[in-house]
């Protein structure tokens, strides 16, 4: 697979998954999918926004539905701001 690229489970390779704020949002699921939705939307990934709250709406508990919109984006607080996830290089002697 390609640096960069994220396997979802149903919809093939995608790109990586955006920062999305939902970290002191109103908890409401429905409320965090469509956070998550118009996040997707706004990166360019409108079949992932439709297919995510397709699963979420079929899911049986709301863990599983966090766990489903963790799946594609990346859950980040309203206070942190956004930038790039990719694993930082600690400095020596740490």
């Amino acid at each position: 697979m390609e640096h960069g690229m994220k396997k979802l489970s149903e919809g093939g390779i995608a790109p990586e998954k955006p920062d999305c704020p939902l970290i002191g949002q109103n908890g409401n699921i429905f409320n965090l999918a469509g956070i998550a939705s118009r996040t997707l939307k706004e990166n360019g990934m409108e079949k992932q926004a439709q297919e995510m709250l397709r699963r979420v709406l079929g899911s049986g508990s709301y863990a599983e539905a966090l766990h489903i919109i963790e799946e594609y984006v990346h859950i980040t607080s309203v206070e942190e701001p956004a930038e790039n996830h990719q694993q930082k290089e600690m400095p020596m002697g740490y």
